[in-house]
């Protein structure tokens, strides 16, 4: 099927079922509260006479490119066309509420915070000083930070690119990334604008997923000590690497270490409550808003299983096909032939290919619950019916041998938790089972027996 058919079939699925109505109550509401809300954010800051900015001092060289006002104006274009793309009703009550968000959240920053663009910009004669004019007639230059058309257009790119392939994908990156730079060539943002509107866009993403359940609703605030040890410990260090961020004083560095500290402050709520809910991996994938967020913790994550597996790299056989080891990249699970992947890291995105993908996102440093490893089990034994099967976590030591001890058990191919860990520690020396994960081991198999005795 061609990239222009595959493209056209959610918009005729919209009509088909009558989607369309849903978009356009959806529209009609958005659209007033949305000039309503910014232009009163716009009205109460220049009645307060509000003259601060945050710039740098390389945005002087930033120059002012008349035409780039088109690709600025096309993101209203794209705003209601974003709705014909949905092809479910919580497709677009997803994407509608994503909007929404958006507005609250930079509306009350506009309110709490606001700011100024400090350049004047010259008149704009010829083709396109039409629409400057049409532009100023609404938007004074306040409402900067974040900037709403950036976290708009997050959102939008996200809802246009999700299903395009090869050259639609390269035209809605490239048509994104125009609009994201047409914020500072307009002399409509500074760039202070754009990197904290972006990070209200992804937040958006992550608060309304389109397939996973959103992160508030899965909620559940742990009472697992070791989970709110570990929560601790992330808050801590995100709020730790946000002063140095502020103590710098700004500049891009800056930027980097408050991206950390995002990314850090959200892994420790996963921990506290979110749980695997809010990491978003499906599929074996982060969500679109989870990556973003995340991708420093992500990267940080990747790295360290590196660093620790990079004296023992390679998988190791346990028994009857099914071998343990590190989160794979795709030469990895081809070298090794093998035919499935069960996957139990939340944190890392796995490699894709034509093996068949099992994921069970479990949380790191934390023992699997019996309920966890009995499903982890269940589904060890199907895969490794259609050939080699890895069974795999970020290291491959504890979450992956504590479900492949698991299966040993409950198939029968170890009498006990002891001769299951056994096995695994002669395989796999490498393998750290502590207290929590053997009594965890151990109330799976109580569990699995009294089932059987009953």
């Amino acid at each position: 099927m061609s990239d222009a058919a595959e493209a056209a079939l959610p918009v005729a699925a919209a009509a088909d079922t009558g989607l369309w109505k849903r978009s356009l109550l959806w529209l009609l509401f958005l659209g007033p509260f949305f000039f309503l809300s910014y232009g009163y954010a716009n009205s109460r800051a220049a009645l307060s006479g509000v003259a601060t900015s945050v710039v740098f001092a390389w945005e002087t060289a930033i120059p002012l490119l008349p035409w780039t006002i088109v690709p600025y104006w096309s993101i209203d274009l794209l705003y209601g066309l974003a709705f014909l793309l949905c092809a479910s009703a919580r497709q677009v009550d997803r994407l509608a509420l994503r909007l929404l968000t958006a507005q609250l959240v930079s509306v009350a920053c506009f309110l709490l915070f606001p700011l100024r663009f400090a350049f004047e910009r010259p008149p704009i004669d010829g083709p396109f000083g039409g629409l400057f004019d049409l532009l100023a007639g609404f938007d004074k230059p306040y409402n900067q930070a974040p900037s709403l058309h950036i976290g708009l257009l997050v959102i939008l790119w996200a809802r246009f690119a999700a299903g395009r392939r090869g050259p639609a994908l390269l035209c809605v990156h490239a048509w994104a990334l125009l609009i994201g730079v047409s914020v500072l060539t307009t002399y409509q943002h500074h760039f202070i604008d754009v990197p904290t509107g972006a990070l209200v866009g992804a937040l958006c993403l992550w608060l309304w997923p389109d397939e996973e359940t959103p992160p508030l609703a899965a909620w559940r605030l742990t009472r697992d000590p070791r989970r709110r040890q570990l929560a601790a410990r992330y808050l801590a260090a995100a709020a730790a690497l946000g002063a140095v961020a502020f103590g710098c004083g700004g500049g891009g560095g800056a930027l980097w270490l408050l991206w950390g500290s995002v990314a850090l402050s959200l892994t420790g709520l996963c921990y506290l409550g979110f749980g695997t809910a809010g990491l978003q991996k499906t599929r074996g994938r982060p969500s679109v808003g989870a990556a973003l967020l995340l991708a420093p913790y992500i990267a940080g994550a990747w790295l360290n299983a590196r660093l620790w597996t990079r004296r023992h790299p390679t998988p190791d056989h346990i028994a009857d096909g099914v071998h343990a080891g590190r989160l794979p990249d795709a030469g990895s699970m081809r070298a090794g032939g093998f035919t499935g992947l069960v996957d139990l890291s939340a944190e890392l995105p796995a490699p894709r290919g034509p093996w068949q993908y099992t994921g069970l996102p479990m949380l790191d440093l934390v023992a699997p619950t019996p309920r966890q490893l009995q499903d982890a089990a269940h589904r060890i034994e199907q895969a490794r019916r259609h050939g080699p099967l890895l069974v795999c976590c970020a290291l491959g030591y504890s979450r992956s041998a504590c479900a492949v001890a698991a299966w040993l058990v409950l198939t029968g191919r170890s009498p006990d938790v002891d001769h299951a860990i056994a096995t695994l520690r002669r395989q796999r020396p490498q393998v750290v089972l502590g207290p929590a994960h053997r009594a965890a081991l151990q109330a799976c198999a109580d569990a699995h027996q009294d089932v059987h005795a009953a």
